[in-house]
Formats: C-alpha cells, structure tokens, sequence
C-alpha cells in the first residue's frame, strides 16, 4: 500500500528514473566480458569502435542496465522456440520436479536479453531455482539451462548468495564479490542440485522461502548485488538521454 499523500511523488520518481536508466560502458569491460555479453561475431565487429573510445578516453554506451528486475507472469502454453528445445525444456522440468522442486510458473523478464523466459521453483526450503531460455530471435542461442540461488542467513563470511548454474557462460559484466558463483555446464539435475547444496552450505544456513514473492526477491536480491558492483567498478553511464 503507498502511505498517503506520496503517490505523486512517487510517480514523479519513477518517470524521472525511467529517464536516467544508466547504460553499460563497453570500453570498461574485458575483452572476455565483451564476448560473454555481445557474442564473438558482434564483439569482434565492435571492436574497432570500443578500441577507439578507449584509446580517446570516451566511453561506448552499450545496452540499459536497471537495478531492478521485472517478472510478469505468462499462462502456460508449449514452450520452446523449436522442437529440439521444447524437448530440452520439458525433460529438463521433469527431473526437477522428480528431484522435489516445487514449480510456482513461467515469467518473462525483461531486462535479461540472454535468457528472458523463467521456469520458476522452490527447493529444499531455502532455494530458488530458475529454468531459463530465450525465444527472442535476435537473442544469441543458448541452450536452456538452470541457476540455483540460495540467500544467506548470515553474511559473516562476506558472501550474501550463492549461485550455482548449468550455463558455462558467467556473469557479463563479472559478478559481485558477495556472490559465490559455481559453473557447471552440462551437470545432470540431481548431481547439480547436490554441488549446489555444498556451495551453501560454505556460508551456514540459507534464508527460508516460501513462495513466489520470495522466490522473485531472490533474484532480485543477485541483481541487486551485480549491479552495486558494476557500480563500484564504473561501469555503468547515468547521463540522461
């Protein structure tokens, strides 16, 4: 509920926000960070223009990043972009229902160009697990794949999540140093959600979740956590457009 009397401040808030949403700096990332973002073609083809910006002290204002994440909710219906990965998503749902997840739906994020569609799950009392793949033609083809977040209660080890994920391709730009980040692609389910167990445990007892709203504030708790990062390495450019 918005306290009375704020709602218009709110809305200016958030018009004025939508008016500044700070875009990435392509001549502050690696050359790793580059590929994993834009694919080898498109990175190798922009090279030349982020060289030069580098070299003239300029930056290369590349995609939008926002600090928060949006999930909206989409009715079921045969996933997959082709028959090969609807095949992939739907086997790849079995063995995590069979393993125990609890499936809470499918949601469209967005702000993920790489793999916008999420295949939502509670496991284990204290993770979330998102099925992710992209239908987007324009999107670089990934196979779908799964990440496994757990929030830690206590972050007296310096770390407030781990993540764990089946995609071989890590975070671009790299990950906050609060997160513990576990690659590992082409893991069968059971065998993933086990490694996972073990990354978490390293950082005692993850936070309880219940349902959807907790399932999404974790998520949102990783984007969070990036994005501060990227933030502390000047990544981001806020001039207004």
């Amino acid at each position: 509920m918005t306290p009375a009397g704020t709602g218009e401040a709110h809305g200016k808030q958030v018009l004025d926000s939508a008016a500044t949403v700070p875009r990435l700096n392509l001549a502050a990332l690696t050359a790793e960070e580059l590929q994993h973002l834009l694919g080898d073609a498109a990175a190798q083809r922009l090279l030349p223009e982020i060289s030069s910006a580098r070299l003239a002290g300029r930056p290369s204002p590349g995609p939008e990043v926002t600090h928060e994440l949006s999930f909206e909710a989409t009715e079921e219906r045969d996933w997959g972009a082709s028959p090969e990965q609807s095949r992939s998503l739907k086997s790849l749902d079995q063995d995590l229902r069979q393993l125990g997840a609890q499936a809470l739906g499918v949601f469209y994020a967005s702000q993920l160009p790489e793999a916008r569609h999420q295949r939502a799950y509670l496991f284990d009392q204290d993770t979330a697990l998102a099925l992710r793949w992209s239908e987007t033609p324009d999107a670089q083809v990934l196979p779908p794949f799964v990440q496994a977040v757990t929030l830690s209660r206590d972050k007296a080890s310096g770390i407030a999540a781990s993540l764990s994920s089946t995609s071989g391709l890590p975070f671009s730009p790299g990950s906050s140093e609060e997160l513990d980040v576990r690659l590992l692609p082409g893991a069968a389910m059971s065998e993933f959600l086990i490694a996972h167990r073990q990354l978490a445990i390293r950082h005692g007892r993850g936070q309880k979740l219940t349902g959807e709203a907790d399932w999404m504030r974790t998520f949102q708790t990783v984007r969070q956590l990036n994005y501060q990062a990227w933030t502390r390495r000047g990544l981001l450019l806020r001039e207004a457009r």
